[in-house]
């Protein structure tokens, strides 16, 4: 083959699989290979009969979903009128990323895998699926993966006469040309923050977010509880945004000041430093807002991530800008795959983040290249809150139930949710360059208001719930409401628990079991409700109930599953109480919003 192409397509929610694609597109270039990393839904489908390699980097979001920059991909690949020999001349590999304590552990991955050899494509190796709870995390699968990889592609691309794979002691051309300048150009001197959104345009996305304020930061925690959790209300009036229950508030978050700072302290860079950015390579466009000209002080509050475990690759490009032998051996063996164990010692089981990783390279820290700072550091990525508010009991406005992220590792100082720490920092009505959007979340709820629905929300899961609540409440809607509802202490985190009270005088159809599982000796879980509420369970399941799940993904959702299952079969005397499962799921009548 004399075209040596390498298309690298990955689907990403968080940017793991971009992350993965970019090292498979860095080695390829390695081995001399004209590679092309591209996201899912930014590729020309068209052109997929054409190709000779395609390797798929997948991740798998919500109750099996595909991410939202492989969503129109998926569409298409999957129209009944593709000709089953479509890919025919195409080789194919696919890696899946997930998490295997979610219920569809890498479902996309596998139903991506599938189709592709439905449509004729040749599978260049077999599929891999990558599990975040392995103790080495998804290298323990990416690396072996990749060996087996690069073993069959230069079967098809052989290296032509002369050529070598570049070793890893030859760095790499970086991601974009950034180059210090005196002064911002004139005609980029606008208020940075202006060039992101279009205030003109009234679909507001990553590309295009709602600039807001804060009306409410309101603590719903006891002061003596040992997690922070806010209810955090958001301006919305004068934006035309409109959500359902179930919809979902993204946010894009920033660095706290304290951090910005630190890292000034750290590096050789002034925080007042202008750069301009301009692409390199076609395959590679610079992400979309981001200012072509900024401070780097502009670029680390609002875009890179600092407090992130760093990637690998992070490690590698440390190692060829030290001027420390000692720091250089260490810094290499981090970046190969027989140094991963150690690596996982030293930063990822301990949550080490890019600053710390830094303080303990000061040769490496102090002569870092201005030109590989993308490289080094990653875009960092929106969150996503469901929306704890009815838009027409409050309109103009969305609430999100946020627990404010702070635990102890080995490390000295305990790690801090990015985005919960910044948003727990923030002023009501603040300026601030507060970006959001909304999209639609793995939940549907139903549409008719007499339908009963059925929900299990411990802790913040409760959020999509308590926008359904209310919605219900305020159309006075006939259906059946049920919640069972998880927290610690019925004084210290049972969060809405007057306006519950109010909401059930006001309808009889709204009943609410809360599990307070540290309130008495033994414990109590929301399973342990349902199981006395089975009756009532099966009787609304009688009547069409829908139920859901939203929550912590570790344990709930499996317990909860169990419990419905066995009042499947004891209320309702069903012999086969998986396959009545399996018929709720296919119906959507079950479904289930999990987070690890």
């Amino acid at each position: 083959m004399s075209d040596r192409k390498l298309n690298i397509l990955f689907g990403s929610q968080t940017g793991t699989a971009e992350d993965v694609a970019q090292r498979i597109g860095r080695e390829g270039q390695r081995r001399h290979l004209n590679s092309n990393v591209v996201a899912l839904d930014e590729y020309n489908i068209a052109e997929m009969v054409n190709e000779n390699v395609l390797v798929f980097v997948v991740s798998t979001t919500g109750q099996g979903d595909p991410p939202d920059n492989m969503k129109k991909f998926w569409k298409f690949l999957l129209r009944k009128n593709l000709p089953t020999d479509s890919l025919q001349d195409v080789f194919i590999a696919v890696i899946g990323l997930g998490d295997s304590s979610y219920l569809k552990f890498n479902f996309i991955g596998k139903k991506l895998y599938k189709r592709l050899l439905q449509l004729s494509a040749k599978p260049l190796i077999e599929l891999a699926s990558a599990d975040e709870q392995h103790p080495l995390g998804l290298d323990s699968t990416i690396d072996p993966w990749l060996t087996s990889l690069w073993e069959k592609v230069l079967q098809l691309y052989p290296l032509q006469d002369g050529e070598q794979i570049i070793p890893r002691n030859v760095i790499l051309q970086p991601k974009y040309k950034v180059t210090k300048i005196d002064e911002i150009p004139q005609k980029e001197r606008k208020t940075l923050d202006e060039k992101i959104g279009d205030s003109n345009n009234n679909v507001y996305t990553k590309e295009n977010p709602w600039f807001t304020s804060l009306l409410s930061n309101e603590r719903k925690t006891s002061v003596e509880h040992y997690q922070e959790v806010l209810l955090i209300k958001f301006n919305l009036e004068h934006s035309n945004i409109s959500y359902d229950p179930g919809d979902v508030l993204m946010i894009q978050p920033c660095n706290i000041q304290e951090k910005v700072d630190e890292f000034f302290q750290l590096v050789a860079w002034e925080a007042d430093d202008i750069i301009n950015v301009e692409t390199l390579s076609l395959h590679c466009a610079i992400p979309h807002g981001l200012p072509q000209c900024m401070t780097l002080k502009y670029l680390f509050t609002n875009y890179l991530s600092l407090q992130a475990p760093p990637k690998r690759y992070f490690f590698e490009l440390l190692s060829h800008f030290t001027t420390s032998e000692l720091e250089k051996e260490r810094l290499e063996e981090f970046g190969t795959a027989e140094g991963q164990e150690d690596l996982y010692d030293y930063c990822y089981k301990p949550k080490r983040n890019h600053l710390e990783v830094l303080q303990d390279f000061p040769s490496a820290c102090e002569n870092l290249k201005l030109e590989y700072i993308f490289d080094m550091f990653p875009i960092m990525q929106p969150r996503a809150f469901s929306i704890a508010s009815s838009l027409k009991a409050s309109p103009g406005c969305a609430d999100i139930l946020m627990a404010v992220v702070k635990y102890k590792t080995k490390m000295f100082i305990p790690r801090l949710g990015v985005c919960s720490t910044w948003l727990s920092h923030l002023n009501v009505k603040e300026e601030c360059p507060l970006k959001v959007w909304v999209t639609k979340g793995t939940i549907s709820f139903p549409k008719d208001p007499s339908v009963p629905v059925i929900m299990v929300g411990p802790g913040t899961g409760v959020a999509p719930f308590q926008s359904f609540i209310q919605e219900r409440i305020y159309t006075k809607s006939s259906g059946d409401l049920v919640l069972f509802f998880g927290c610690r202490n019925a004084n210290g985190d049972d969060f809405f628990r007057e306006e519950w009270d109010k909401s059930m005088q006001e309808n009889s159809n709204l009943k609410i079991f809360t599990a307070y599982s540290r309130d008495q000796t033994e414990k109590m879980y929301v399973q342990h409700r349902m199981k006395e509420q089975g009756e009532l369970i099966w009787n609304l399941l009688n009547r069409s109930a829908y139920f859901f799940i939203a929550g912590n993904s570790k344990d709930m959702p499996n317990d909860v599953i169990t419990c419905l299952k066995e009042i499947i079969s004891e209320q309702g005397g069903v012999a086969d109480a998986e396959q009545y499962f399996k018929d709720l799921e296919t119906s959507r009548r079950f479904q289930c919003e999990t987070w690890s």
